[in-house]
């Protein structure tokens, strides 16, 4: 069996010819190292010039840096090794709640006159194709394939018309929830989004000037291969320039920091009948042009 890693570099061939800056970071949980993925589809390892993708690599002179670097005289990193999230120094995860009209009918809640926000802990950052775990007590853990948009220079009351300058770049993230956790217990909703890898992000970060328009980006999502989310960033309710432009009215946004902004159709919630992940279950999701993730479920062994 090949490793997953070169799954999934093998099955985005196409998008690596379209896509000139795609950042990750490898290596075993903790020690990460920065790494880019070459015009040949291998990853580079990139420590050897920035210490990791954060912070100042993410401002519009790093990214400059990294766009000047010879990839050919990198060290090569073998396509089995894993791949963790793609950003790291993250301070604050924020989700952007029922941003898709569709979904919201489905999940029987009305379109918010506003964005709904909540924060995902960011201790549930994981690798793209680390496992789903099913915490105890779980018996509804969900799937959301959602848009990541990456922060890359401080923003405060910023405008909408200029809060795209102050984005690095986006991923793919899935924002794996408990709905009894969520929305059957008393309180908010984060105590149902923030356990351990449920929030897988990558495979890599996409900077922000290869993408034309982050609001026509096709995305789904299958569940033992049955294709379970079939959608477009095109039918969010806001926007990302307006997400981006309405955090910063209420919170500073720092580099790093990561804004989930919402689900397409077809969660398990909106099953008929309801229809819940299990240990044994296999994900797979992406987003054109930001590549595809692959998950197993796993009951918690802790």
């Amino acid at each position: 069996m090949l490793p997953v890693a070169h799954i999934v570099l093998s099955r985005l061939g196409q998008y690596i010819k379209e896509i000139k800056v795609k950042l990750l970071r490898f290596g075993e949980t903790g020690a990460e190292k920065p790494g880019i993925i070459d015009t040949d589809g291998n990853i580079r390892d990139l420590s050897g010039i920035v210490n990791d993708i954060a912070g100042e690599t993410l401002s519009d002179n790093g990214l400059k840096a990294i766009r000047s670097t010879d990839l050919n005289s990198l060290p090569l990193v073998g396509p089995d090794t894993r791949l963790g999230a793609c950003i790291a120094g993250t301070g604050k995860f924020i989700c952007i709640g029922l941003n898709y009209a569709d979904h919201a009918e489905e999940s029987g809640m009305d379109v918010p006159p506003e964005p709904v926000i909540f924060m995902k802990a960011t201790s549930a950052i994981c690798g793209p194709n680390d496992p789903i775990i099913i915490p105890r007590g779980s018996e509804k853990t969900d799937w959301e394939v959602e848009l990541a948009v990456v922060i890359g220079k401080r923003a405060k009351y910023v405008s909408e018309s200029d809060a795209l300058k102050y984005v690095a770049g986006y991923a793919v993230t899935n924002d794996v929830s408990e709905r009894a956790f969520q929305l059957e217990r008393a309180g908010n909703w984060t105590k149902g989004k923030s356990c351990d890898n449920y929030g897988q992000i990558g495979p890599w970060l996409v900077t922000k000037d290869e993408i034309s328009d982050p609001q026509n980006l096709p995305m789904w999502l299958t569940v033992n291969g049955k294709t379970m989310q079939n959608g477009s960033t095109k039918t969010m309710v806001y926007g990302v320039a307006h997400v981006v432009s309405y955090l910063s009215q209420f919170m500073s946004l720092h580099p790093g920091d990561v804004i989930s902004t919402g689900t397409p159709p077809g969660v398990g919630m909106g099953q008929k009948p309801q229809q819940y992940l299990r240990p044994g279950d296999v994900v797979e999701l992406g987003i054109e042009g930001l590549g595809r993730q692959r998950q197993d479920v796993i009951a918690d062994p802790e």
